[in-house]
């Protein structure tokens, strides 16, 4: 526990040190400015903003919100320091009002389930878990941008759920696709997964173009496992929520919830259930965003 507050204190310490030196003498008018479809207003870093209508929440009325959903969302960009703060600030404020959420995580696989149980369990510490997990060979970003969430919910007797499939069978997938796994490797994905989502499709087919990808030709494989991706977290999500009486508060890449086609969408079509999506969006990462792409956005750098 002393270890826990520790690490948080040192990362509310760079926090402060962030907002108070990056934003002195500066003026709303010179901070880099993002807009919104359909709203006059543009918005800078360090606001909270409600979707569609544009509505401006401090971190409380955020808080108030996102407490009335059984199921809550927080996006990230992976390598995006701020928005790892973000995302603790939020599971800390929803864990100390809500005795009865769970975390889940699409940095940990199902087949880390496991070793993710012992360590929650007391069976194994920090260091064998870490090992168990094969964190650095399977996820591969730095640890400390996650620790403190894991730390938070363990602390708070809390489970933590793995909902990401087997990062090899999805990598096959894009090589060969759904058609090449063995039925073995098949049945860890999703039983229905969805390929006629055209908004989905456009939107994947733009990422595409923007990176090389190797031996990766086929977009149609490469769209392929981007569904078996998100239809697996999709189909883990609702499992356990349909098995568990507790609410549920899921961190991924932006990618998987922005405008709701990833797993989102995937979720809703297998089980009706309230939801939330925050989406932490670094000013300057697209020109501007549609009016439906999450329920809440926080802007930062």
């Amino acid at each position: 526990m002393i270890s826990f507050l520790k690490s948080i204190l040192i990362w509310s310490l760079v926090f402060f040190v962030f907002t108070l030196f990056g934003c002195a003498g500066s003026k709303p008018g010179w901070m880099p400015l993002a807009r919104v479809q359909g709203i006059k207003r543009p918005f800078h870093a360090g606001q909270i903003m409600a979707l569609p209508e544009g509505r401006l929440l401090t971190f409380d009325g955020l808080i108030k919100e996102l407490r009335s959903k059984r199921l809550v969302f927080v996006g990230e960009m992976h390598d995006n320091l701020e928005h790892h703060l973000l995302q603790v600030q939020i599971l800390q404020a929803l864990l100390s009002l809500e005795p009865r959420m769970d975390t889940a995580m699409e940095f940990f696989q199902v087949d880390q389930q496991k070793a993710l149980d012992r360590y929650f369990d007391g069976k194994t510490d920090e260091s064998q878990f870490l090992e168990e997990a094969q964190w650095s060979k399977i996820w591969g970003f730095p640890y400390r941008f996650y620790r403190p969430l894991i730390l938070a919910t363990r602390d708070r007797n809390r489970r933590l759920v793995a909902t990401n499939a087997p990062r090899k069978i999805i990598k096959q997938v894009a090589r060969e696709g759904l058609g090449g796994l063995k039925p073995g490797e098949r049945s860890q994905l999703a039983e229905n997964i969805d390929l006629t989502d055209a908004g989905h499709l456009a939107f994947v087919h733009d990422i595409f173009k923007m990176h090389a990808h190797g031996t990766l030709k086929d977009f149609d494989y490469f769209y392929q496992a981007q569904c078996a991706w998100d239809d697996t977290m999709a189909e883990n999500i609702a499992k356990y929520l349909e098995t568990q009486g507790s609410k549920l508060i899921v961190f991924t890449g932006n990618g998987h919830i922005l405008n709701r086609y990833g797993i989102p969408n995937r979720v809703s079509r297998r089980l009706p259930v309230s939801m939330a999506i925050v989406v932490p969006y670094a000013i300057g990462s697209q020109k501007e965003l549609k009016k439906d792409s999450a329920d809440y956005i926080w802007f930062t750098r």
